[in-house]
Order: C-alpha cells, then structure tokens, then sequence
C-alpha cells in the first residue's frame, strides 16, 4: 500500500511558521486539553478505543515530511500494520501541585513531530491514600496538527467508540475526520488571497511591541488557570457572541497596564483572533487548524475604557466578516504551502526580528458536558491551554464547560512572572464579575 498523505493547511503552517522564528532554541509549540473526571479513568480502554480510532483515521500515528525544501509539509502514514498506537502513560499524584507539574512538563516536552506521532495522552489519578480524589485525561498535542475544536471532537470519538460493540467510524466516513478540499477555481481563490496580502500590510506600519518584547532567549513554558462556577439558570444558554469582545478587551487592559509598567513603546496592539470555520451545527473535521483569522487592532490609550473598546472590537469583528476579509485570510494561508518556514510571515510587520503580536488570546467553545459516561466516567471540568511562543511571550485563553467558566494564562519565563499573571488574571476576573479566586 502507497504511503498516504495529507497536506497541512494554511493556519497549521502559520504555527509552524510562528515557532521557526525561534530556531536557535527548542521552542514547544505543544497544546493541552485537560478533562477532568469524578474518577480514575481505565487506561487499557483508553489505549484500545485510540488503537481502534487508527482503523478509520492513520494520521494520529503519522509523521511530518516534506520532500523537497519547496515541497508541501504534510502528514505521512504508511499501511495500518505499520502504524504504532501512541502509547497512553499513566501518573499518579498525590497532591494538585503534582498535577500541575505533570501538566507544565506536558507543555515544555516538545513534540518533534518528523519522529513521534503528533499527539500523546496521559492519565493521571489522585492518590487516594493522600486523599486525592478524581482523575484526568491530559491530550498534547503539536499545535499544527489540530486546533482545540479537533481535540475535543477527537476525544468524542474516542469516547464512542469505547462504548460501541461493533468498529463502525464514530461519526461517518474516514474522509469528515478531515476537511474538504476547496471547492473553489485556482483564480477565485487567488483574487482573495490577493486581497488579503493588501489588507494585511495595512493593518501595521510598525512592528508591535509585546511582554516578549526584548527577550533573546527562550525560558519554559509556564501556565495558571482558574475555574469559577457560573449560575444555575446560565445551564444550557449559549454565550452571546460580543462577549468575546469584552474578554479580549479585558485582557487588552491588564496588558497594556503591563506595557506602561515597563516603558514599552506605545504603538498599536495587533492581535489574531482564530474564527472556527466549521458549519455551524456540525462537529466537524479533527486533524488541521481549520481556522481562518480576524485581526484586532487599538491603540493603549482605547483600553482605559474597556466597554467602548469592546464595542470597537465587535465593529471591527462585524466589519470584517461582511467585507470578506476573513473568508480572504482563509485562501490566503492556503498558498503559502510551498514556501519556505522563514518566509511564510513576511508580510506580517517585525518578523525579521522575532515580533508577532502584541499577545495572543482565544475564546474557545464550550467543551460538551453532557451525561453519556466518558470512559466509564463523568466529566467535572475541561479547560484548554496552549505553550506560547517566546514573543508576543503571553496568552490567555477561555473557555466553559458546563456551569464552569475556564481561563488560562500561559506564558514564557523572562517575558513575565508570576506577580504580572496574577494581576492580569484579577482584572479580568474582576471585569467578568466572577467570584475572589481563592
């Protein structure tokens, strides 16, 4: 059997292009999703539903190649006998500071995707001798072979097919586990792609400045997250969509608070905001970043007044969508596929000197707390966290489960500390209303 194939997308090369900016280092670009349970999970039924998963879909078990410097990047899988099961490791743990370790050692173990699978789980359980209760699925995996979306819809998967008796593909035919090729003729999508080179170079005539902003060297990946308990009568009520917006302008505060502390230069914030290309309704595709992106861009002084800038925000948001940029920046990233890492952002201002953004941010959709048994067990709680490159050096990220709101900041040693996390997670959660975090 040939070996088989698939191209990355445009948005799983941005983040391959992000972390070659870094190469003098070992820089993770690793992403987490963390599951929590009201148990321990069985770890033999999770390695065979994952085993069982490969029968459909190779690319959890496949490598990264690229023939020729000019070549496309794309997964490889060779013939089902060939193809490795990742192994599922098991931890146990006898306090929530072990935990967290074990979830900081996840980030910071880069995964070399041309010699591992691109994905690694990991159960740990609460030593109940120490009286710790519960456990977790930890799913990492290298940023540019899915986004939090693909994770979530993998691990449903995964849960379904535990719980079935036969080895019929949870959800349809192998070829929804990944996107669709584009319908559309080679010239209408280089019209769009065309027209977002010349909306992009106008978005920054200056490099931005961030937190990373100065940092030569790469330090570890670190991360705090805090979950909140939302009201009993939000159950079941979708998010408004400009709430996003309040949340980005939140965290544009406490960054720019930061900016002032240190004497950055004051010049435009630039930030990407990921747009979930799904159908709405559907769960989608698992492998790739199926994500188009908005840019938000304000200057320090908007962020005094976080509501006016929220609304900005949304403005901005609905502007793009109705004047096609976003659908534009989705074709866009598409036709970088043939060249080379070190080029894939020079359209992007300050990259020949390591500046991206001004930070990075996400609003992440719910993770589905429903009451089918996840390997036996109920989900309590499930937030997303992602390693961040050196520069912008921070990113925070949100999500819900259930009636629990999520955020987590993650970022790199030497382009913050602790005390500055600390505070940018108490503006928000004072902005957001939620209750003192103990």
């Amino acid at each position: 059997m040939p070996t088989r194939r698939l191209p990355l997308r445009g948005a799983d090369l941005i983040l391959m292009a992000m972390q070659a900016l870094w190469r003098a280092g070992e820089v993770s670009n690793n992403a987490l999703l963390v599951v929590e349970c009201d148990g321990p999970l069985p770890v033999a039924r999770v390695g065979q539903a994952l085993d069982r998963f490969l029968d459909d879909c190779p690319w959890p078990a496949a490598r990264l190649r690229r023939p020729f410097p000019w070549g496309k990047l794309h997964w490889a899988a060779g013939p089902r006998a060939d193809l490795a099961c990742p192994p599922v490791h098991h931890q146990v743990v006898a306090s929530p500071g072990e935990v967290h370790e074990a979830l900081e050692a996840e980030l910071n173990r880069a995964i070399d995707p041309r010699r591992e699978p691109p994905l690694r789980l990991r159960i740990i359980d609460g030593d109940h001798t120490k009286g710790m209760r519960g456990g977790a699925l930890i799913l990492t995996w290298f940023h540019p072979f899915m986004d939090p979306r693909g994770a979530q819809n993998l691990l449903k998967h995964l849960a379904l097919l535990d719980r079935r008796d036969d080895r019929t593909p949870a959800g349809g035919s192998p070829a929804a586990f990944v996107s669709p090729p584009d319908p559309r003729s080679y010239r209408e999508r280089g019209r769009l792609a065309r027209r977002s080179r010349g909306y992009i170079r106008t978005l920054a005539q200056v490099s931005p400045v961030s937190p990373g902003t100065g940092l030569t060297a790469a330090g570890g990946a670190r991360f705090r997250s805090v979950s909140v308990a939302d009201s009993a009568s939000s159950a079941g009520v979708p998010r408004a969509p400009h709430e996003l917006c309040l949340r980005l302008a939140l965290i544009a505060r406490a960054i720019a608070e930061l900016c002032d502390r240190r004497g950055l230069p004051n010049v435009p914030f630039l930030v990407p905001i990921a747009v979930d290309l799904r159908p709405k309704g559907e769960p989608g595709p698992i492998v790739g970043n199926v994500l188009a992106f908005h840019f938000a861009q304000f200057n320090r002084s908007e962020t005094i007044d976080v509501a006016g800038l929220a609304r900005t925000l949304w403005r901005q948001l609905a502007d793009a969508v109705r004047e096609g940029h976003i659908e534009a920046s989705a074709a866009a990233m598409e036709f970088i596929k043939h060249r080379r890492l070190a080029t894939m952002l020079r359209e992007l201002p300050g990259t020949a000197s390591g500046e991206t953004f001004s930070f990075n941010f996400a609003d992440i959709g719910d993770f589905p707390a429903r009451s089918d048994p996840f390997f036996g067990r109920r989900v309590v709680n499930a937030y997303h966290v992602a390693a961040v490159m050196p520069r912008p050096g921070i990113g925070v990220f949100f999500n819900r489960c259930g009636l629990t709101n999520n955020l987590a900041a993650s970022w790199i040693e030497g382009a913050v500390n602790e005390d500055e996390v600390a505070r940018i997670v108490e503006i928000a959660r004072e902005g957001l209303e939620w209750a003192p975090i103990p």
